[in-house]
């Protein structure tokens, strides 16, 4: 089965306050992104840290994406009060996600999201339950052509 290119996107990291917890990310050298974006629907407000070394596949950076909750009871806000800030997801860029979805699914793995919905930055993303990934949430994300 294919359903590449698979490559590492971005690591998703939770934040109390995306102003603070960029100084690190900054005085690393990685480029900050244009401009934030809160996604509504799950119910958060990202900003991109892009890292410089291109990847073999498309030529696009491994980025870092910090993670602010709009409000307490949201997947952050709670990821927040239970976890504290740190590392929350790790995501894969993949070419084909409705099928590595059915794919897994069909192989017994426990998924979030059995269909693709909308993320950050126009892309489709889903997530695999961690259950199935020993310990690790991980999302899938296809962006739009």
């Amino acid at each position: 089965m294919d359903f590449g290119p698979i490559r590492i996107d971005h690591i998703g990291i939770a934040a109390h306050h995306l102003e603070e917890s960029s100084t690190f990310w900054r005085l690393l050298g990685l480029t900050e992104g244009n401009q934030d974006e809160t996604v509504e629907d799950q119910g958060v407000t990202t900003r991109f840290f892009t890292t410089s070394g291109l990847n073999e596949i498309d030529d696009s950076p491994a980025k870092v994406e910090l993670l602010e909750p709009t409000g307490d009871d949201t997947p952050i806000g709670r990821f927040l009060h239970k976890r504290g800030p740190g590392i929350q997801q790790l995501c894969f860029s993949v070419g084909n996600l409705t099928g590595l979805l059915s794919y897994l699914k069909e192989n017994g793995v426990r998924l979030i999201d059995e269909t693709p919905r909308a993320g950050a930055g126009g892309h489709l993303i889903a997530f695999v339950h961690p259950a199935s990934t020993g310990g690790v949430l991980v999302e899938l994300s296809q962006r739009n052509s």
